[in-house]
């Protein structure tokens, strides 16, 4: 069998990056471990940076956004008693940001590829790749009915996530892994209610961290801080919602209840490996960078890597391999100002197991800046948003 790039996983980013190969003519075939039902009914992220809103549109993905996305033009500081609005759309000369979950886009982008004809096999075992230091690498797999397939591509995208197949294979003297652990961790739920809030609110609270997210007009996704090594059984829905209502909690606000449809316990890292490409092999989204969930940045950093390979790997399949030479370069600027701005949210936000009061005054002191700050709101806000700068779209 023969393709000209082999994609492994089918996420934002390896659907994203058939998508954007497809529209310049490039054949692919896409590989997932899981099922259909299962890559479009998992939670994930929610929150879609302005650049990402615009290349999805540009790039005919952006009928259901437009049509169940909100679009949110700030966000809620809240702490010590009191909740601050950060204006987006005023700090940043317009820019926003859109609710939209990564369910629903992976939803969007599997339908568009089957629509065109894209070929996307789910429920795969043994997946591996080979002669990567070649102009012919392989990509091997089995399907669901016990059929041993073999592709021999012009290159492969390794977007199989954090524990991937595709990583690990990159030689051990070449490859350098950044990481952090965090002493915390978040006990995600989505709930069926209208949510509390007409923008997401961002707690520090002494008692941990809590976020009230969205993820529709009638639904909720809400968050709190939690030990690394908590089990989810020991979180009766009342008492998610009885912290909740603790934390979140303010004079004339209140926050409604619903029932709880889905809830996970999410432990938080940053991970950074270098280089992300190997010979024909290309590294994208979680399979090369990890960050933790407060900035919002996990799933616009996946979209961005892809769309930067794309034009890469159109010139190297012309034989021009000057783009996928700079990939790594390209995206790393990047994923290092995300990897920053998502460990700054975090570490102001969150309460650090056994901090003392130094600790709770320095970030009580860091959030009375940035909410009284031109500069510091603005700050926040460039990073929230996006970096235009990086030009998503550049060929």
């Amino acid at each position: 069998m023969r393709t000209q790039v082999g994609i492994v996983g089918a996420g934002p980013a390896g659907l994203l990056l058939s998508h954007l190969l497809a529209l310049r003519g490039i054949e692919s075939v896409v590989v997932e471990l899981r099922s259909r039902a299962y890559c479009e009914a998992r939670q994930r992220a929610g929150v879609l940076e302005d650049g990402t809103v615009r290349l999805l549109r540009e790039t005919g993905l952006g009928a259901r956004l437009d049509q169940q996305g909100l679009e949110h033009g700030g966000i809620y500081l809240q702490f010590a008693g009191e909740r601050h609005h950060i204006d987006f759309r005023e700090l940043t000369g317009g820019r926003s940001v859109t609710v939209y979950a990564q369910t629903e886009v992976v939803k969007d982008l599997i339908q568009q590829r089957i629509s065109d004809g894209g070929v996307i096999e789910f429920e795969v075992t043994d997946t591996e790749v080979d002669h990567l230091d070649t102009d012919r690498p392989v990509l091997r797999y089995t399907r669901s009915d016990g059929t041993r397939c073999e592709l021999v591509c012009d290159a492969i995208a390794g977007c199989d996530g954090f524990h991937g197949i595709c990583r690990p294979v990159l030689p051990d003297s070449l490859l350098t892994i950044t990481e952090r652990e965090y002493p915390y961790a978040w006990l995600g739920i989505l709930a069926d209610v209208a949510p509390s809030t007409d923008e997401l609110i961002y707690a520090h609270h002494e008692r941990g961290f809590a976020l009230h997210s969205l993820r529709s007009c009638t639904v909720s996704r809400l968050y709190l801080q939690v030990g690394p090594d908590e089990s989810i059984d020991n979180w009766s829905d009342d008492r998610i919602w009885a912290e909740l209502q603790c934390r979140l909690a303010l004079p004339g606000w209140r926050l409604e209840q619903g029932q709880v449809l889905d809830k996970s316990i999410t432990p938080m890292r940053s991970f950074v490996a270098t280089p992300m490409r190997y010979g024909r092999l290309f590294l994208a989204g979680d399979a090369a960078h990890i960050v933790p969930p407060t900035g919002a940045k996990g799933l616009n950093l996946a979209m961005a890597d892809v769309t930067a390979l794309a034009p890469a790997l159109d010139r190297l399949l012309r034989g021009k391999p000057e783009l996928a030479g700079s990939y790594t370069a390209t995206c790393l600027d990047r994923v290092w100002r995300s990897t920053h701005f998502s460990w700054w949210m975090t570490s102001m936000l969150h309460r650090t197991p056994g901090g003392d009061d130094m600790e709770m005054a320095l970030q009580l002191s860091q959030l009375r800046y940035v909410v009284s700050s031109r500069a510091g709101a603005t700050s926040l806000a460039e990073n929230y948003t996006g970096y235009p700068q990086l030009r998503l779209h550049e060929d």
